[in-house]
């Protein structure tokens, strides 16, 4: 029992640490839309370098799939 205890004091003194930086939302909960505009540039990055467009859109295709749209 005390292990649990002690773990859930850190998790709280995670929390307390990361709000008084300026986070509000816990780890793992970032919108999609921001997980999408960090990625897209390295996306275009890699289809210019490797010169895979095709490969880039059937990737997003299946993700559009997988997400139900």
């Amino acid at each position: 029992m005390a292990d649990s205890t002690g773990r859930t004091a850190l998790r709280t003194r995670g929390r307390e640490a990361t709000t008084a930086l300026g986070g509000s939302r816990p780890a793992g909960t970032r919108h999609p839309l921001i997980a999408v505009a960090m990625v897209l540039p390295l996306v275009f990055l890699l289809a210019v370098v490797f010169g895979g467009w095709e490969a880039v859109v059937t990737q997003a295709s299946s993700v559009v799939g997988m997400l139900g749209r």
